[in-house]
């Protein structure tokens, strides 16, 4: 029994598995087909559209981003418009009134100087001393030859004097005559040559004396003694002197204040190391004509300087009481474009478009300028403009803060 059960369960065991079959389905129809496949290309078309325009999108946004950076961005500035002053005030730079290089006249060696740099000196006052030994032998040669010609002149006159009497009494020949009486005059003609070549000599060895052709005071020395010294411009200058009393004044003037500057009207100097000192002077003359360069009249103004407490080359400031109604406005410094045509500035119109404007330049005020013509205080200036920049280039403007300079 326990074996027919065993083998009943070994019969389980080793029994093929079972599958069993899907259930049998209806076929669909043809419609629902075609609206699947139809729903599976819409789906297909619209992600291809959508893909297609998110690049036209991003092509557009990238040709637009390209162009924009592709325009310079730049910073503007709007002119400040300034009063009208009641005083014009003008940078200037103080110079003497003469001033000279002095050169040697005759050459040599420097045998002693006796004036420094800083020493008044009044005219005709000695210099330096020069050594000529070949000036003074050439002097004493032409003092002998001069002797000589002064004898030969004498015998050559007393022979003409004999002959011309030995003529009167039928003596001699005419042409005996002539010949001797030419031959004084030509010795007498050899004398006066003699004579200006001594004389010559004379001024040439009195040039070993170096004097003050003016009253000033000496500002160079370039020569110690034992220098080798050329005559003429050619070699090097012994000193330099320069007379300051008075100064000249050179001031230049822009073309806006020109005819408010007349000769004779009083000015007066300033300068940072006399603060709250003025030195009066006078307006001595005018250059009359604008410098087509600078648009400025250049302009004298003579100030006395008794006491030397100016000195030559400072740098001061001119105060003229001249009342000019101009317009005028100020802009940055750095606001400048130096054009090979003058000075200029870049304005910007309302279309965004560069014009390079040209300006009438006034004051320095060190980081602003004050302008006379050429902008206004509505326009747009860029402020450390590019030197690419072109009339009708296109930029980006960014205001300043405030829409002014500071």
């Amino acid at each position: 029994m326990e074996t027919q059960t065993v083998q009943s369960q070994e019969k389980v065991e080793h029994a093929p598995p079972q599958v069993t079959p899907p259930p049998d389905l209806p076929p669909a129809s043809p419609r629902r087909a075609l609206i699947v496949v139809g729903i599976v290309v819409l789906v297909l078309v619209i992600s291809g559209a959508a893909s297609m325009l998110g690049r036209v999108r991003a092509s557009r946004a990238l040709e637009k981003e390209t162009e924009v950076s592709s325009v310079s961005s730049v910073t503007v500035v709007h002119p400040i418009a300034e009063k009208p002053d009641e005083e014009l005030i003008l940078p200037a730079s103080l110079q003497a009134y003469e001033e000279s290089p002095i050169y040697a006249r005759t050459s040599g060696y420097l045998l002693r100087w006796y004036k420094d740099i800083g020493s008044r000196v009044t005219k005709g006052e000695l210099l330096a001393e020069i050594d000529t030994p070949e000036v003074d032998q050439e002097l004493s040669q032409a003092r002998a030859t001069r002797q000589q010609i002064a004898a030969q002149v004498e015998i050559a006159k007393i022979s003409a004097d004999r002959w011309k009497s030995l003529r009167a009494t039928d003596s001699v020949s005419q042409q005996e005559t002539d010949v001797q009486t030419s031959a004084y005059q030509q010795a007498t003609a050899n004398l006066a040559a003699s004579d200006a070549n001594v004389r010559r000599l004379e001024q040439l060895e009195s040039f070993k004396r170096v004097t003050a052709p003016f009253s000033g005071v000496l500002i160079k020395r370039n020569v110690d003694p034992g220098a080798l010294i050329n005559a003429g411009s050619g070699g090097v200058e012994l000193f330099i002197i320069a007379r300051v009393d008075p100064l000249r004044v050179y001031v230049n003037v822009p073309q806006a204040y020109s005819q408010a500057i007349k000769n004779g009207m009083p000015a007066y100097i300033t300068l940072h190391e006399f603060a709250g000192n003025r030195f009066h002077g006078t307006v001595a003359r005018t250059a009359e004509a604008i410098d087509p360069a600078t648009r400025t009249l250049l302009t004298e103004v003579d100030v006395p300087n008794k006491d030397g407490k100016l000195l030559r080359g400072s740098f001061g400031e001119v105060h003229f009481a001249a009342k000019v109604n101009t317009e005028k406005v100020t802009v940055p410094v750095n606001a400048m474009l130096f054009r090979r045509e003058g000075a200029r500035v870049a304005v910007v119109g309302a279309d965004n478009k560069v014009k390079l404007q040209p300006i009438s330049i006034g004051r320095d005020y060190g980081t602003t300028l004050e302008v006379l013509d050429g902008v206004t205080p509505q326009d747009r200036i860029i402020i450390n403009p590019s030197d690419s920049l072109e009339d009708g280039m296109s930029v980006n403007v960014v205001e300043n803060q405030g829409g002014q300079h500071s």
